[in-house]
């Protein structure tokens, strides 16, 4: 079976403030690692009222300081809105505290809306560059060489592991062309998947660190005891990406019992199109179809994302997903 990760979004949810959320997403890490959980990432998001993981370098610290062996990591930094060194310097500093743990995926996207991109103080035009600063931040981790003149301190020589992100096939391309793992965000942006697996795969160049391909597939994963309260606590999500559809960026709602009474046909069939990648169900239903997920994808490891509103009731679903898929 492939390995078993969670990319935490660290959702603020209605009656929480960010400091809660990253408290619980420390505890969530911690329950991970006991659990044996491969890697716990966080990802950078901008103007989000309900992501508390915009300083996302910041946020690593925290959850790996607060546990001993899981990987820890970024799914991810979007490098368009940083220099190179800067985030060079920023994971070699995580990495020179805790060695052996951290990994680094990167995304082309800005991650948050053009207002905000103007507010980073970045061009939009710096995607146009990522293959390019991807390969200079792999330089500056890289071995010091004679006559360099620029070096992340501390970051050379840690050789830093990267991912490639991607929701298309130009993520794919670029981690097949680099020789370099490839994640997938299925979790929402499903449709590109299988046309960017075979290409990832077809393509894929040998490298001295990555003589092989690796695919990670996100997933969205809810386990309940029941089918029923697993669907129930999946409404929670289906609200986000209905309210996705109406321009409302807000805190994470708690479950409704009658989702068809919350959306219109449009939101229904956009946050289904996003939500198509999920695993929702009892500990047998979610085995049932992650194998299916398998089957059809292959992937190297799976990236589960559990969107659930009580913090219990979360903790829970990846202890059952833990029971029937092993890790």
């Amino acid at each position: 079976m492939p390995a078993l990760s969670i990319l935490d979004l660290v959702p603020v949810s209605e009656g929480l403030t960010p400091r809660d959320a990253l408290q619980r997403s420390l505890r969530l890490a911690q329950h991970a690692e006991r659990l044996g959980y491969t890697r716990f990432w966080v990802a950078e998001h901008h103007n989000m009222p309900g992501i508390a993981s915009a300083a996302t370098a910041v946020v690593i610290g925290y959850l790996a300081g607060g546990t001993r062996t899981i990987r820890v990591g970024a799914g991810g930094v979007m490098l368009p809105n940083h220099s190179p060194l800067v985030i060079a310097e920023q994971f070699g500093t995580l990495e020179s505290l805790y060695p052996g743990r951290i990994d680094l995926g990167l995304g082309r996207a800005p991650g948050t809306d053009g207002v905000t991109v103007q507010a980073l103080r970045r061009d939009p035009r710096m995607a146009e560059y990522f293959p390019e600063d991807v390969q200079e931040l792999q330089a500056l981790f890289g071995p010091l060489q004679p006559g360099q003149r620029v070096q992340a301190v501390p970051g050379a020589g840690l050789e830093v592991p990267l991912w490639i992100l991607g929701s298309s096939l130009y993520g794919a391309q670029l981690a097949a062309a680099l020789g370099l793992p490839y994640a997938f965000a299925s979790h929402f942006a499903p449709e590109a998947l299988d046309d960017a697996l075979r290409l990832y795969r077809e393509r894929y160049q040998p490298s001295a660190r990555h003589p092989k391909p690796y695919a990670m597939v996100g997933v969205n994963v809810i386990a309940a005891d029941t089918d029923a309260e697993a669907r129930r606590l999946f409404t929670t999500a289906q609200q986000s990406y209905a309210l996705l559809h109406r321009g409302q960026r807000g805190l994470q709602r708690p479950p409704i019992d009658d989702i068809e009474s919350f959306w219109s046909p449009a939101e229904k069939q956009l946050a289904s199109r996003m939500l198509a990648v999920s695993a929702v169900g009892s500990p047998a239903t979610v085995r049932t179809e992650l194998s299916q997920l398998l089957a059809r994808t292959a992937a190297d490891e799976l990236m589960v994302v559990g969107s659930v509103f009580d913090f219990e009731a979360r903790l829970r679903s990846f202890e059952l997903l833990a029971g029937v898929w092993p890790v």
